[in-house]
């Protein structure tokens, strides 16, 4: 019986129950009229009670013949009354309490509860989020299971319904579906409905039927669970924190505790249910027995290794150029060779995508994807099992922020990860590109640079030539986890990036400073500030602002103002300039007119506005002795202020040439036009110039007449946001560096960062003459200490990355740099990313929902 017919008996019960109580007070009034009436009450329930129990548990059931005695016990004493016959309420009540506790009893002892369970899949590919779930439940004698695929419709650009899919069909043949329109959920009313699609109407590619959005079946289900349809290596994007089923889910299944954090702290913890995700049960499973492949499957792949590569929607709309270069790249190094076989899976959703956001390259990929298929390149996968095909491949490729990478992982198998803006094989010195992008220091100490390792390199004589120094202990072969280190009284700083902690470096021994901890994401902090005293960082995604008093050791954190600066703009997080004017920090919007100054010593700010017309946010500041000069986030007009007076003066006479590309795209835009600004005398003559950030040339500026003129730098340097090739990735030109102390003197001598060759020269501004300074590490050291197969950070586990070291020919060939693949050491990596690891993650979560119904 379901549980809410159950329910109903069981009020019929305590109805009877009151009934006669009432029965006993009527006979004790003399009131036989009223007690005659109640019995015939009573006859009439236990009447309906026992056509709703036969109804439902059939002909012969254990209550109704127990309710059948009742009725004749009912039917006597209401005779009895009628003959004028006279009994106590007592003895009427004790009569019919002895009957009925038979009955009381068997409605809760032998009527079990049956539970309707429904799953409401929309893509059969991501029916394996759901299937282990599925199949504990229809193990179970007391549930009645029904497979009830939802339909769902592409949006167009407008966000209106687009084409309609259906994919009941493409299930397992071994599921059972029931369609849509013949399972009336407003009527049936389950007890538990599962989903996996947590986004109702504010997913921009698809949407499933509005009848089925969270907040429909909401109405009409007990317990509405969400199991997500994805799982994941370590990390969560902050468009899952907060998707509109999570408020209407009673339960939210989550692969394992630490991603508790990642979800809005708003919602009640006892909603977030840390069980696994499901779809490792299937892959473990899979992996164990792989299933039958077509002959035409096993035909290619004999004798081969298997490389599943991986296509998936973050990729492509990262930078859909570089993508589409990197299927060209993949695919001619697969071609002609006879010992491997590429597998390619494009994500379900992928074409869908291409319509809805990147229509115009979709005919560059229907070109490759019908280049790949004519010329036989390898196998196309376009199935709708994706676990069959990950057991039946040996080495995962393609992008990092997708969750295959956890399956394979899981699965014990190699991951690959690539970096999309790579589409060349590396060429003698493009490993430059990865491991020289100093961060300058403010004072000239360049001594220490940290590498996108996690290891610390030191120039001794500041001459930047690096060698090994050390490894900073995190564990890790990546995840950007220090920005920079310094050397303060004797002691080695290392800035934070998405680390949440300062490390303090002595003799080589390190000492970590723990912040308060406030976030799970990547992304805590974007720079730092430092002199004798304090060091200051600048929070990106962290709440707080960190000032570290040097001496003491102390720590302080000043809210509101990482609010301030760094902002959620039209769906991109941007963050206005910072600099020191006088003893206090001045943070700039990113979108408007506005700016704090607080003070280093006593913490206290106090708001600003240049009152400009023009400025719509500041990027970045340059000093001019009581003058700050605005570089504009948005906008091609520098505008020079004086806090001190008020005074502004605005800067927009551009040359008919300039413009600003935007960057990675390179599409024509009105934002991050300049970079920096250099001051210099001659002949009693101010020279300003401006080097650029996207714009396409540098600048020189007349101060009096505001005239804006093309300069053309010494050195010989092609105007491109983009660098000479994807191992030089840039996000502008670079420009001049300056330091404090040359800010201060104002000479004719400072230097041009050249970023996409990864340049540094000294130049004179004056005489044109250049000279370029070497930035090198030792080759034999870089090798030694690259990590090969190793466990990337805590958002990305066991795997190796594709680099110069390290190519995908490198790859295919065997001739890897670094640690070999360790099968053992990846399966303890991702365990610590799941609950559960022996694939039983569906059972519990089925035991879980049963208890709680």
């Amino acid at each position: 019986m379901r549980m809410a017919r159950k329910k109903q008996a069981e009020n019929f019960t305590e109805v009877l129950k009151q009934a006669h109580d009432e029965i006993k007070q009527a006979v004790e009034k003399k009131d036989i009229s009223a007690a005659m009436i109640l019995l015939e009450d009573c006859q009439n329930g236990a009447i309906a009670l026992g056509n709703l129990i036969e109804n439902e548990e059939g002909e012969g059931f254990r209550t109704v013949s127990f309710l059948e005695d009742y009725c004749e016990l009912v039917y006597q004493i209401h005779e009895s009354f009628a003959q004028g016959q006279e009994a106590s309420g007592n003895q009427v009540y004790k009569k019919l309490r002895k009957v009925f506790t038979q009955i009381e009893n068997s409605v809760r002892n032998d009527i079990r509860i049956r539970y309707e369970i429904a799953f409401l899949p929309y893509k059969a590919s991501m029916w394996d989020s759901l299937e282990s779930i599925w199949q504990a439940a229809k193990e179970d004698p007391d549930c009645d299971v029904y497979v009830v695929p939802i339909p769902y419709y592409d949006k167009n650009p407008d966000g209106s319904l687009g084409m309609y899919h259906y994919e009941g069909n493409d299930l397992p043949s071994d599921v059972p579906v029931i369609h849509y329109d013949e399972y009336r959920i407003e009527e049936r009313k389950p007890d538990a409905v599962y989903i996996h699609n947590p986004y109702d109407n504010y997913n921009f590619v698809t949407t499933v039927d509005p009848r089925f959005y969270s907040s429909e079946l909401k109405k009409f289900t007990e317990c509405l669970v969400y199991v997500p349809y994805y799982s994941t290596t370590g990390g969560m994007s902050e468009g899952q924190a907060s998707c509109p089923a999570y408020y209407y889910a009673d339960y939210i299944i989550i692969q394992a505790e630490k991603y508790r954090q990642f979800f809005d702290p708003a919602l009640p913890a006892e909603k977030l249910v840390p069980l696994g995700s499901p779809k490792f049960d299937r892959v473990l499973r899979m992996c164990a027995n792989p299933p039958e492949i077509s002959a035409e499957w096993k035909k290619r792949m004999e004798g081969r290794k298997v490389y599943f590569y991986n296509t998936s929607i973050n990729g492509m709309l990262g930078n859909t150029d570089a993508f589409l270069k990197k299927m060209r790249y993949v695919f001619n190094l697969f071609k002609g060779r006879t010992n491997v076989c590429l597998l390619w899976r494009p994500h379900p959703l992928l074409e869908s995508t291409f319509d809805s956001m990147r229509k115009e390259y979709r005919s560059q990929y229907d070109a490759l994807k019908e280049e790949f298929i004519a010329e036989h390149i390898g196998i196309y996968d376009d199935t709708p099992d994706m676990t069959k095909t990950i057991a039946c491949s040996d080495i995962y490729i393609g992008d990092g922020a997708t969750s295959v990478t956890s399956l394979f992982g899981m699965a014990g198998k190699p991951l690959f990860i690539f970096n999309n803006r790579i589409h060349t094989l590396p060429e003698k010195d493009d490993w430059r590109g990865e491991k020289i992008n100093p961060v300058f220091d403010i004072w000239g100490d360049d001594r220490y640079q940290v590498s996108k390792n996690n290891q610390l390199w030191f120039s001794e004589n500041n001459d930047y030539h690096y060698r090994f120094y050390m490894d900073l202990g995190t564990g890790y072969m990546g995840g950007g986890y220090y920005l920079r280190a310094v050397e303060i009284k004797g002691k080695i700083y290392v800035f934070p990036r998405n680390a949440q902690h300062l490390l303090i470096i002595k003799n080589k021994k390190i000492r970590k400073l723990v912040f308060k901890e406030r976030i799970a994401q990547a992304g805590a902090f974007c720079g730092g500030w430092y002199n004798e005293k304090y060091i200051f960082l600048f929070p990106d995604k962290y709440p707080l602002l960190v000032r570290f008093t040097i001496d003491t050791e102390e720590i302080h954190y000043v809210e509101g103002i990482k609010d301030f600066y760094v902002r959620n703009i039209a769906g991109e997080w941007r963050r206005g300039g910072i600099c020191l004017y006088g003893n206090e920090l001045v943070f700039a919007s990113p979108e408007e007119d506005g700016f704090v100054f607080m003070d280093i010593d006593t913490l206290k700010a106090r708001g600003l506005y240049s009152h400009s017309q023009c400025n719509l946010g500041t990027q970045g500041f340059i000093i001019d002795g009581d003058d700050l000069w605005l570089m504009p986030l948005n906008g091609m007009t520098i505008t020079c202020w004086n806090p001190e007076t008020g005074a502004v003066r605005e800067y927009d006479d551009l040359p008919p040439d300039f413009k600003s590309v935007k960057w990675p795209d390179e599409t024509e835009c009105e934002e991050r036009p300049f970079g920096n600004m250099v001051f210099y005398r001659e002949n009693g003559k101010e020279t300003i110039i401006i080097s650029p950030q996207w714009g396409n040339m540098y600048l020189t500026l007349d101060r009096e007449n505001g005239r804006m003129e093309e300069w053309k730098p010494p050195v010989k340097t092609e105007m491109k946001t983009r660098g000479r090739n994807g191992y030089f990735t840039v996000s502008g030109m670079g420009g001049f560096r300056v330091t404090a102390f040359q800010r201060e003197r104002a000479g004719e001598d400072c230097q041009i960062w050249y970023s996409p060759e990864r340049k540094l020269y000294d130049i004179n501004l004056k005489t044109g003459e250049y000279q370029e300074v070497k930035i090198d590490f030792d080759y034999d050291e870089l090798r030694e200490h690259e990590p090969g197969f190793m466990e990337e950070s805590e958002w990305m586990q066991y795997c190796m990355a594709e680099n110069a070291f390290n190519s995908l020919k490198n790859l295919l060939d065997g001739d890897i740099t670094g640690q070999p693949f360790d099968r053992e050491r990846q399966i303890q990596a991702y365990a610590k990313i799941n609950a559960n690891v022996i694939g039983t993650c569906g059972e519990e979560i089925h035991r879980f929902v049963r208890g709680k119904l």
